[in-house]
């Protein structure tokens, strides 16, 4: 696809200039703060400013000539020595610049962009302010409210963006390349649009190109095979041709078995031939593969420095606004990132950033008492390591005070006071993460709201990445986001699960091993392993995906543990296959969202692979837990009587559901229990049942509507049901019965064998 501008309007060209210039302007201006006389710098905003007044005269927006021309004079006479710009001075050209790029989205007040143009046009006139020891005289932020992926719009304020969303795909100007320092392409480079559709069916067809070019290399070993079965048949028709010239047999079958050697020489050359120019072409299909997976790969990375360009500005006018002085330093610039990653990663990295101003960093004056330079010091960097994009946040401020932080989270509840005080820096500062939690008792305009740093994680997460926080008190805080290079590849395990292959993210497994069943014990109904000093639940991943059969009988469980810091879980499957990376690919809308799964990819063989979502199946493994409905470990290696009648138990009290489940346990009925109606009607749907058991008063749906649930449905409708309520009276009984139910017993019966007697008479004994 060209680079044709022919598919822009004119209104559209004149945006991507002022996008263009907008960085310029802004970076120069943050520079020009530093060293108010750089000729460099003011050379560089005095063309920025003249090209966006020659982009507005040529769209005839009179508001952008008249602005961008007083921005121009401004520079010029700073050039030549009549001005030499102050802060304050800045501050009023940086929201110059906000107006141009408000002019360029049609978005611009024309009665404050008049009175700010002749603010502009008379700026060395204008009166210094006080110096921003204190944080009254700081300039306010100009920001709005950007909604975080939690749906607080308070979750997050950010400065207005300086590109704006949207023409990021686009190709700029040429006018703009010319004069963009900072361009992303290098002199000999030309750019492209492509949309991220065209680029997701290209990493598609370059994942299938991978899978063909391997198919090659199992053909060669077949025809290898064929050339050892051939050596085998030419070794025969020696030992022939050798016994019949010792047997002196007639001529002709000498002369035939000697042809018949000849012909099968000359097919074992041409074979030996075939396979060598196969072999080659073996290796360069698979070469031609990955190159061209990589170049795709490729084509959807952004530098770094697509998302940071807004932080200089962000972090100058907070900074303002707090009196506090700070020097942000961007390492890794040029760092390749996938445009996903970085489109997601914007909104974490802005709130870490303003986190660490408001929250990191000290006052002018305190840092003065603490013998530290009076300018703090906020790194941010991004490089790639191990495989994987490494971004840092650092600061230099006052670090995390653990006592304090170990103090509140005994407050808030979330763990007793022995506990929290045997808890190390790591344990404590995983707290930072968790939702609602903030360590400030007042909520400020920068941070402070108590849900920031969680939505750090949750993003992260979501990326399959994680974030880690370390902190040295008077020292320093330090942010570590550790996340793929890309989404269109994962590393998975793949693991075996009711004889198909299923592949598990490698970030989201804390370990995998192989458990020795002598090792599973029970309590309360469910069974566990010790993992350190941690008790981690055992499920049956066929049971989770809603696989029919048992497992076969092992002295050992392939065991993957997944979860993270007190929350882990054991997911039993068939067995481990190994590791890969697989090419991602998404599934089709119209099938909605598919339970416990989150995309599909293609094995090396051609096979389809379901990649498991591993948040839904921690999920269902809790909904799962708390119905009590999970296979048992020791049941599925002693292969239980499949010919058990199945009852379902519902109650809402975990008292009753296990009296009830364990009286007919021991009359050998195969039990199953829901907490309430709506866990009970979702499991009679996905299960068959000879009966159901259940109570009246439950939250999210009472007995009395689940039956009719049962009774309306054409597939249930025969099911036998009872209900077993603590209400007696006669009303109560009747609605029962009405509703549909087949019996309606009192919770009285537990003392006697009338509740065993009514199974009985419904569905018989258990076998």
């Amino acid at each position: 696809m060209s680079d044709d501008l022919g598919d822009f309007s004119m209104l559209e060209l004149f945006h991507l200039e002022v996008d263009n210039q907008a960085t310029i302007l802004n970076d120069g201006l943050l520079a020009l703060e530093q060293n108010a006389q750089s000729e460099k710098q003011l050379e560089a905003l005095m063309r920025a400013a003249h090209s966006i007044k020659g982009a507005a005269r040529m769209v005839d927006i009179e508001t952008g000539v008249k602005l961008a021309h007083a921005m121009e004079d401004c520079f010029v006479k700073a050039q030549q020595g009549e001005l030499q710009l102050q802060p304050h001075q800045i501050d009023l050209l940086l929201r110059g610049v906000d107006q141009l790029i408000a002019i360029s989205t049609q978005e611009a007040d024309t009665e404050a962009l008049s009175i700010l143009t002749g603010q502009i046009e008379t700026i060395e006139q204008m009166e210094a302010v006080e110096e921003l020891d204190t944080p009254q005289a700081a300039a306010p932020v100009t920001g709005e409210t950007i909604e975080s992926p939690t749906g607080d719009p308070d979750s997050m304020a950010t400065p207005p963006e300086l590109a704006p969303e949207g023409v990021e795909h686009a190709a700029e100007a040429p006018e703009s390349r010319a004069c963009n320092s900072t361009d992303k392409t290098s002199p000999g480079e030309t750019t492209v649009r492509v949309s991220s559709e065209s680029l997701n069916r290209l990493v598609g067809l370059a994942g299938e190109v991978q899978v063909e070019s391997r198919w090659l290399h199992p053909f060669s070993q077949s025809l290898l095979q064929i050339k050892h079965r051939q050596a085998e048949l030419i070794s025969l028709l020696d030992r022939l041709n050798e016994n019949l010239f010792l047997n002196g047999s007639v001529e002709y079958s000498r002369t035939l078995a000697s042809e018949i050697q000849t012909k099968a020489n000359r097919c074992r050359h041409q074979l030996s031939e075939r396979l060598v120019e196969l072999d080659e072409y073996d290796r360069g299909m698979h070469s031609l593969g990955n190159r061209l997976h990589e170049e795709v790969i490729t084509s959807r990375m952004r530098p770094f420095s697509d998302v940071t360009r807004g932080f200089p500005r962000m972090i100058r006018d907070i900074a303002r606004q707090l009196g506090k002085k700070v020097d942000l330093k961007i390492e890794g610039l040029a760092t390749q990132v996938d445009r996903d990653i970085l489109d997601r990663i914007e909104a974490p990295l802005n709130h870490l950033l303003r986190n660490a101003l408001d929250h990191g960093i000290e006052t002018i004056e305190e840092r003065r008492q603490a013998s530290k330079p009076e300018q703090a010091t906020l790194q941010l960097t991004a490089v790639h390591s191990a495989g994987m994009l490494s971004i840092h946040v650092k600061d230099d401020g006052r670090g995390i005070d653990l006592e304090k932080l170990r103090k509140s989270i005994v407050a808030k509840g979330m763990v007793n006071k022995t506990m929290a005080t045997e808890m190390n820096e790591t344990e404590l500062l995983e707290f930072l993460f968790l939702p609602g939690f903030s360590t400030r008792d007042e909520v400020t305009e920068i941070s402070g709201r108590g849900v920031g740093l969680d939505v750090v994680h949750s993003t992260v997460q979501q990326m399959r990445g994680v974030v880690r926080a370390s902190s040295t008190a008077g020292t320093g805080t330090h942010f570590h986001l550790q996340l793929p290079l890309t989404l269109s590849i994962i590393r998975a395990l793949l693991v075996e699960i009711h004889g198909e292959p299923y592949a598990i993210p490698l970030s989201r497994i804390d370990r995998t091993l192989r458990l020795d069943t002598s090792q599973v014990e029970s309590l309360e109904g469910r069974q566990y392993f010790t993992l350190g000093t941690q008790h981690v639940g055992l499920v049956f991943a066929s049971q989770i995906l809603d696989c029919s059969g048992n497992a076969e009988k092992n002295d050992f469980l392939p065991v993957i543990v997944l979860g993270e810091r007190l929350h882990l879980s054991g997911l039993v499957v068939d067995r481990f296959i190994g590791e890969r990376n697989l090419v991602v690919h998404t599934l089709d809308p119209r099938l909605g969202k598919i339970q416990d799964i989150s995309a599909a990819s293609l094995l090396e063989n051609g096979d389809p692979c379901l990649i498991i979502d591993v948040d839904d199946m921690l999920r269902s493994i809790d909904i799962l837990i708390a119905g009590g409905r999970l296979n048992r470990i020791h049941d599925k290696q002693d292969s239980p009587d499949i010919h058990s009648k199945r009852i379902l138990v519902v109650d809402d009290s975990i008292t009753v559901r296990e009296v009830e489940r364990n009286m007919l346990v021991a009359r050998g009925y195969h039990v199953d229990v829901a907490v309430d109606g709506m866990d009970g009607w979702n499991a009679i749907r996905m299960d068959d049942y000879d009966l159901v058991i259940s109570d009246i008063d439950m939250p999210r749906m009472n007995g009395f509507e689940f039956v009719r649930l049962i009774r309306q449905d054409e597939r249930l409708s025969k099911t036998p049901v009872m209900i077993v309520s603590y209400k007696d009276r006669e009303e109560d009984r009747q609605r029962g019965l009405d509703a549909g139910a087949d019996y309606y017993l009192t919770k009285g019966s537990f003392h006697d064998e009338t509740l065993i007697e009514a199974v009985m008479d419904l569905i018989g004994t258990a076998e």
